[in-house]
């Protein structure tokens, strides 16, 4: 079994951001984390799961996902996203990164969710959460065009 270990941050809701991501199979171990100039945790908890299923190199293990984020897993879990999907988002935050997560998870036929308490010293979350801060507080910020283009949008209406 393939474990991703997800976690997200901002410094700001909007702010900068950045996620992490630690992956472990048969002893081998890979970490994945970028920032971006500005986004939300939300976004980054999600993006973080997407790019470790992107990550992957064989689509018939069975992956098991470890996230601090309800917003994540009960959305996938509670099977909230395929509701949103046949309703195309309307009204939902980031329907870009939703699509996106819909069509990586295809691939895979066996994906476990699971939800642990963030900050609580559970070492691999941890970790990630360090990896995100790392990252959303450096200097190599990435744009996240998608948000940044919404949000520019909603504020050229007030």
């Amino acid at each position: 079994m393939v474990e991703i270990f997800t976690d997200g941050s901002s410094r700001g809701n909007p702010g900068p951001g950045g996620f992490g991501v630690v992956m472990r199979y048969k002893g081998n171990v890979k970490e994945i984390s970028k920032g971006y100039r500005l986004t939300t945790n939300n976004r980054m908890e999600l993006l973080a799961v997407i790019v470790g299923l992107e990550a992957m190199k064989r689509n018939d293990l069975k992956i098991r996902i470890v996230s601090d984020s309800k917003y994540v897993v009960d959305a996938i879990n509670k099977k909230w996203v395929f509701g949103w999907q046949k309703k195309g988002f309307k009204g939902k935050k980031n329907p870009d990164l939703w699509r996106r997560y819909l069509k990586i998870s295809a691939q895979f036929k066996n994906l476990e969710f699971v939800w642990i308490k963030g900050h609580a010293g559970h070492p691999e979350n941890e970790r990630c959460d360090e990896l995100a801060v790392e990252r959303a507080t450096g200097s190599e910020l990435l744009v996240d065009a998608e948000f940044e283009a919404l949000t520019e949008e909603n504020n050229s209406l007030l």
